[in-house]
C-alpha cells in the first residue's frame, strides 16, 4: 500500500478544480477520509474509497501509515483530535484503530464547544489558523479534525528588493537569488504545454516546487505537471539537456563565452506571497468522496457508532507563506458528525472567498524531499506588496534593489 501516492493521487483531482489563487493540503483531508471509510455503510464506504483510491478495507491502516509518514518529516508537526458528545458511544474498535490522540468531549454548550475547538486549532498550528473550519449545530455528535504547519529555511535565501509584476510597475515584494548548477530547473512537456519547475530547496527536506505555465494553461494543468513529476508519469527535461534560448514559461538559456572554468548558474526572480483559504469540502462532495457521506439513506456510519450519524459539515482552512528566509504553511481540517435521524440538520453556514486575478499566476508544492508527498500546494495570482518600510533607500528608487 502507498499511501503517499495516493495522497498526491487527491491533491491531483483537487488541483484539477482550481480556478483562482487558493492554498490547499490534500494531505490533510486524507487520513480523515480514510477512518471515515472504515465505519461507513457500503455505498458510502465505496465512494470514499474511490476518492482515496485505496480499498476501504485497508483505508484505517492506509490513514496510520500516512500519519506516521507525516510523523517522520523534519519541520513538520501533525495532530489528530477527535471529539464527541457524551451521549455518543463510538464503537471501541473504531476508536481504537485511530491513531494515539486526544479524545475530547463536546458538553453541550456551542459556544463553549467551539471555544475548545478553535482553541486546538490554534494551539497546533501555533497561531497560524486560529478557528476550526467547521461551525458546531445542536445536531453535531462527533468531530474528527487534523492538523498540520510546516516551516523550512532556505538552504540558500534570496535578496529582497522592488519586483515587477507582469510588465508593470515595481510595485511587489520581490525575490532575487543565483545559485550554482541546474540541477534545480526542469521543463515538463505536457499536451496542454510547457511547464518550467525550479525547485527551492529547504534545509530540512522539505522542498518548494515553483510551476510556471505558458499563459494559456489552467491552474489545474500546471499544478498536475508538478505532480506528474513527483510520480514519474511525466520526465521533465533537466537543466542541463536544456537547450540555447527560450526553453520554457519564464526560462530563457544562455551559452557564454568564458575566460577560464566556470560553474553553471541559475538566476531566480520570484515574487513573496501569502495566501489565506477556507474551503468547504461539501461544495464538491463527489470529489472528496462524501456525496452519499451526507445523505441518510445511505446507511451513515454503523462503524463508528450504533446512532445514526451522517456527515454535516467539513471544511478546511489553510495559509501559505512564501519569504526571503523560508516558507511557511499550515492547515486545518475536520468533519463534523450530525445526528441523522433528527429533524433541522442543515447548516445555514456560508463560506466567502474573495480572490484577486492576476495576469500571470503560477502554481507551488511543498514537497517532502525524501517521500515525493505533497504537503501542501497552491496557486498565486496577488504577490505581496513592496513595503517601503522594510527598505530604507534616501535616494529613492534608483539606490534600491531591482528584479527584472
Amino acid at each position: 500500500m502507498n499511501s503517499v501516492h495516493a495522497a498526491n493521487g487527491l491533491t491531483a483531482l483537487w488541483a484539477a478544480t482550481v480556478e483562482d489563487a487558493t492554498v490547499f493540503s490534500a494531505v490533510g483531508v486524507w487520513p480523515l477520509l480514510a477512518f471515515l471509510a472504515d465505519g461507513a455503510a457500503e455505498l458510502t464506504r465505496e465512494e470514499l474509497a474511490e476518492a482515496l483510491g485505496v480499498p476501504a478495507d485497508q483505508a484505517a491502516s492506509a490513514g496510520r501509515e500516512l500519519l506516521g509518514a507525516l510523523d517522520s518529516v523534519d519541520g513538520l508537526d501533525s495532530a489528530l483530535g477527535i471529539w464527541t458528545r457524551r451521549t455518543l458511544e463510538p464503537r471501541p474498535e473504531w476508536v481504537a484503530g485511530l491513531p494515539a490522540q486526544t479524545h475530547g468531549v463536546l458538553g453541550g454548550d456551542l459556544g463553549a464547544d467551539q471555544k475548545t475547538l478553535d482553541a486546538w486549532a490554534a494551539e497546533r498550528t501555533g497561531g497560524l489558523v486560529d478557528a476550526m473550519p467547521v461551525e458546531l449545530t445542536p445536531l453535531t455528535e462527533l468531530v474528527l479534525a487534523s492538523a498540520l504547519v510546516l516551516r523550512t529555511t532556505w538552504e540558500e535565501p534570496f535578496e529582497g528588493g522592488y519586483g515587477r509584476w507582469l510588465g508593470g510597475a515595481f510595485d511587489r515584494a520581490g525575490l532575487s537569488r543565483t545559485t550554482e548548477g541546474l540541477d534545480d530547473l526542469a521543463v515538463a512537456r505536457t499536451p496542454a504545454g510547457k511547464v518550467t519547475r525550479v525547485v527551492v530547496r529547504g534545509d530540512n527536506g522539505i522542498d518548494v516546487h515553483l510551476l510556471l505555465g505558458e499563459e494559456e494553461m489552467t491552474p489545474g494543468q500546471v499544478l498536475g505537471a508538478g505532480l506528474g513529476c513527483l510520480d514519474g508519469s511525466l520526465r521533465p527535461t533537466a537543466g542541463e539537456r536544456l537547450k540555447k534560448g527560450d526553453a520554457g514559461p519564464g526560462l530563457h538559456v544562455s551559452k557564454l563565452p568564458s575566460a577560464q572554468p566556470a560553474p553553471t548558474q541559475l538566476s531566480l526572480d520570484t515574487v513573496e506571497f501569502t495566501l489565506n483559504a477556507r474551503h468547504d469540502l461539501l461544495a464538491r462532495p463527489e470529489l472528496f468522496g462524501l456525496s452519499c457521506a451526507t445523505d441518510p439513506e445511505w446507511g451513515g456510519f454503523p462503524g463508528i457508532s450504533a446512532g445514526p450519524l451522517a456527515v454535516g459539515s467539513a471544511g478546511q482552512s489553510a495559509t501559505a507563506t512564501f519569504s526571503a528566509e523560508g516558507f511557511r504553511a499550515a492547515a486545518v481540517t475536520a468533519v463534523g458528525m450530525a445526528w441523522m435521524g433528527a429533524p433541522g440538520g442543515d447548516l445555514p453556514y456560508e463560506t466567502t472567498e474573495a480572490y484577486v486575478r492576476i495576469d500571470r499566476p503560477f502554481g507551488f508544492l511543498a514537497v517532502h524531499r525524501k517521500t515525493r508527498l505533497a504537503l501542501v500546494a497552491g496557486w498565486v495570482t496577488d504577490p505581496r506588496p513592496f513595503d517601503e518600510d522594510e527598505y530604507s533607500y534616501p535616494e529613492g528608487l534608483e539606490d534600491a534593489p531591482v528584479i527584472e
